[in-house]
C-alpha cells in the first residue's frame, strides 16, 4: 500500500504548489485562449477567401481586407501565443525557486547528523536535476491541461455552427485520445521514476570514483573502476531509451486516431459536396463551409497533441516529485530526541547536560547518561575506544542531536566552531574559503587569522597571496596547511565553544606542533575547546580529560 500511496502524495505536493502560481496560469491560458480565438478566426477568413476567390470569383482588390484581417490575426495569434509561454516560464522559474528554497531550508533542518546517510552526489542530483524536471509540469502541462479541454470545445462549437454532423464524427473520437493517452502515461511515470533513481545513483557512484582515484591507482584497480562508471551508465542509457520508446508509442496512438478521426471528416465533406451524401446538413455544405470544417478539425485534435507531448513532463515531474518528497518526508527531529525543551545553561556556562543520553534509529542507545558542564576558556579532551561516542558527544554539544533523555542547556545565542580532521575547503581562493566563517572580513582581519594559524611562511611564499587558488577539499595544500587554514577559519569566527574531532589525525609531528599551538592561544583567548582525540600532545594541553565507554550507561 505504501507504493501505491506515493504517486498520489508527489501528485498532491506538485498540485499544491502548482496552486500558489495560480495568477500566472490563468494568464497564461487566457493568452492560449486568445490565440485559438484568433485562429480560428483566421481559418474562417482563409475559407471565405479561397470560396470567394474561386467559386464567386471575386477580383483580388475587393478581397484585400480579408487577407489584411487575416495578417492581423497571425500577428495577434503570435502575440498571444509569447505571453503564454512567458506567463508559463514565469509560473516555473517561481516554483522551482520556491521550492529549491524549500529543500535547502529542510537540509539546514535535517543538519549533518540526519544527512549522513545520504551521498552528496544523490542530493545535488536532487536539488538541481530532479528540480528542474518540474519546469514543464508547470510551464506547459498545467496551462494545455486547462487549454485541452477549452480549445477543442470552441473548435467543436464553430464546426457545429458549420455542420454539426462532421462535429458529431470530431465528437465521437475523441474520448479515444485521453484513454490512450493515461493507459501509455501510467507506464511512462513509473519508468521515469526509475529513471531518476537511477541517475541518482550514478551520480553518487562517479563522484566515489572521482574522489578515490589516487587510492584505486595505487591499487591498480582504475581498470574495474572504469568498467563500474561505465556499466551504470550504460544502465543509465537504456533507462532513457525506455522512457523515449514509451514517448513514441503513446506520439503514434494519438496520431493514429487523429488522423483516423481527420479523414472519416475529409471523407464525409468531400462526398457531401459531391452531393453522395443527402442526410442533415449535407446538401447545404459548400466549398467556403467545407474548406473551414477540413480547416478546423486538426485544430481540434491539436490541443491534445500539445497535451500528449507535455503529458511526459507530467510523468517525469511525478517521478521526481516521489524523489523530493521522501526527501521532505524525513523527519528533522528523528534525531533531535524526544526531551523536553530545556532552560538557558546557568551563569558562567555555555553548555551543560543533565543525564543526556542519545539514541540513533535502528542502533539504539550510544551514549549516555552524562553529565557535562563546559565554561568559557577550558580545554576539555575526550577519549573513548572506536564507536564509544566520541563524534556524538560533539554533535550533542553542537546541537545536530538532541537528548532522547536528560537535558542540554546551553548559553543563550551560544555560537560553535567545528573542525574535523577533514576540514571542508571549497573550490576556490584563500579568502574565499576564509570568508566561510566570516564573510564580512577584510583582508587585513584574514592575514591576521593565518598568522595566528600558523601559515604566516606560507602566506609569503604565494605570489598571488590571498588570491591563491585552493582546489576542492583542499587540493594543492598539504595536509598540515589544510588543517591550519581550517583553525585561521576558527580565529575569524569569534566562537566561544570549538568543538575538534580529532583535528590533528594523519599529521606529521612538525605539523602537529604548530596545530597544538595554534589551539593553545585560542585557549589563551578564553574560548572553550572540546577536543576529541587519542593524541597525547592535545590531551596535554586539556584541563580535563573526559573518558567515554564504549557501552552506553557506563561512561562518563
Amino acid at each position: 500500500m505504501a507504493e501505491a500511496r506515493e504517486p498520489r502524495q508527489a501528485a498532491r505536493w506538485l498540485a499544491a504548489h502548482a496552486a500558489l502560481e495560480r495568477r500566472r496560469l490563468a494568464l497564461a491560458v487566457a493568452a492560449g485562449v486568445l490565440a485559438t480565438l484568433a485562429t480560428l478566426a483566421q481559418l474562417l477568413l482563409l475559407a471565405r477567401f479561397v470560396g470567394a476567390l474561386l467559386v464567386e470569383e471575386a477580383p483580388l482588390a475587393t478581397l484585400l481586407p480579408l487577407a489584411i484581417a487575416m495578417l492581423g490575426l497571425v500577428v495577434l495569434r503570435s502575440l498571444a501565443l509569447f505571453a503564454q509561454e512567458r506567463q508559463g516560464l514565469a509560473a516555473s522559474l517561481a516554483l522551482r525557486r520556491r521550492v529549491r528554497g524549500e529543500l535547502l531550508d529542510h537540509l539546514a533542518r535535517l543538519g549533518p547528523a540526519g544527512l549522513a546517510a545520504r551521498h552528496t552526489g544523490a542530493l545535488a542530483s536532487q536539488l538541481v536535476e530532479q528540480v528542474e524536471a518540474l519546469d514543464g509540469y508547470v510551464a506547459r502541462y498545467r496551462p494545455q491541461l486547462v487549454l485541452a479541454l477549452l480549445q477543442p470545445l470552441a473548435v467543436l462549437a464553430v464546426v457545429a455552427w458549420l455542420d454539426w454532423l462532421a462535429a458529431l464524427f470530431l465528437l465521437l473520437s475523441a474520448p479515444l485520445i485521453p484513454l490512450f493517452m493515461a493507459l501509455v502515461g501510467m507506464g511512462a511515470e513509473r519508468l521515469n521514476r526509475e529513471q531518476f533513481v537511477a541517475v541518482s545513483r550514478l551520480s553518487g557512484h562517479f563522484i566515489d570514483r572521482v574522489r578515490a582515484v589516487a587510492t584505486l591507482q595505487l591499487f591498480g584497480r582504475t581498470r574495474e573502476a572504469t568498467a563500474e562508471v561505465h556499466a551504470a551508465a550504460d544502465d543509465y542509457r537504456r533507462r532513457s531509451l525506455r522512457t523515449l520508446r514509451l514517448a513514441f508509442l503513446s506520439s503514434a496512438v494519438l496520431e493514429f486516431f487523429a488522423s483516423v478521426a481527420i479523414a472519416v471528416v475529409a471523407i464525409y465533406v468531400g462526398f457531401g459536396l459531391l452531393g453522395y451524401i443527402t442526410y442533415g446538413p449535407s446538401p447545404q455544405l459548400t466549398l467556403a463551409s467545407g474548406l473551414a470544417v477540413l480547416l478546423l478539425a486538426p485544430e481540434f485534435f491539436q490541443p491534445l497533441r500539445v497535451l500528449s507531448q507535455h503529458y511526459h513532463d507530467r510523468a517525469a515531474a511525478l517521478g521526481a516529485a516521489d524523489g523530493l518528497v521522501a526527501l521532505l518526508d524525513e523527519d528533522p527531529d528523528a534525531l533531535r530526541g524526544s526531551a523536553e525543551a530545556a532552560p538557558p545553561a546557568p551563569a558562567g556556562r555555555l553548555v551543560v547536560l543533565e543525564g543526556a543520553c542519545v539514541d540513533y534509529p535502528g542502533r539504539g542507545r550510544v551514549l549516555g547518561p552524562l553529565d557535562l558542564a563546559l565554561a568559557p576558556g577550558e580545554v576539555v579532551a575526550v577519549t573513548a575506544p572506536s564507536g564509544g561516542g566520541k563524534s556524538t558527544l560533539l554533535a550533542l554539544l553542537a546541537g545536530f542531536l538532541g537528548p532522547a533523555e536528560g537535558r542540554r542547556c546551553t548559553a543563550p545565542g551560544l555560537r560553535f566552531a567545528w573542525m574535523d580532521q577533514r576540514p571542508l575547503l571549497v573550490k576556490g581562493s584563500l579568502a574565499d574559503n576564509l570568508r566561510l566563517a566570516a564573510p564580512d572580513a577584510d583582508d587585513a582581519s584574514l592575514v591576521e587569522a593565518l598568522e595566528r594559524a600558523g601559515l604566516a611562511e606560507l602566506l609569503t611564499r604565494l605570489p598571488e597571496g590571498l588570491a591563491t587558488a585552493v582546489g576542492e577539499r583542499g587540493a594543492g595544500l598539504s595536509g598540515g596547511q589544510a588543517q591550519r587554514l581550517a583553525l585561521a577559519r576558527v580565529f575569524l569566527s569569534d566562537a566561544p565553544l570549538v568543538l575538534l574531532d580529532e583535528p590533528t589525525a594523519s599529521l606529521d609531528a612538525d605539523s602537529e606542533a604548530v596545530v597544538v599551538a595554534a589551539l593553545r592561544r585560542l585557549a589563551e583567548e578564553g574560548r572553550c575547546l572540546v577536543i576529541a582525540t587519542h593524541h597525547p600532545a592535545l590531551m596535554a594541553l586539556a584541563d580535563r580529560r573526559l573518558a567515554l565507554d564504549a557501552s552506553p550507561g557506563e561512561g562518563a
